[in-house]
């Protein structure tokens, strides 16, 4: 799953059936294989709106214990 989620990233035009029946094969339903996308495409888009406006994470976030 991290292999396709690193290629989606990296090279989303490469992605082919191929691709997804590796996950079929590992149990994912193509309800997975949407979900796995999208969360992928939302960390993508976010981190690059956040690199594009220098956006910061807060004092708050800093002082949370993670």
């Amino acid at each position: 799953m991290l292999d396709f989620v690193v290629q989606l990233t990296e090279r989303p035009d490469t992605i082919v059936e191929a691709d997804r029946q590796v996950l079929r094969d590992a149990g994912y339903s193509n309800r997975g294989i949407f979900d796995i996308a999208a969360v992928a495409a939302f960390f993508a888009m976010s981190n690059r709106v956040a690199s594009v406006t220098d956006m910061r994470p807060n004092d708050d976030y800093h002082a949370m214990a993670r």
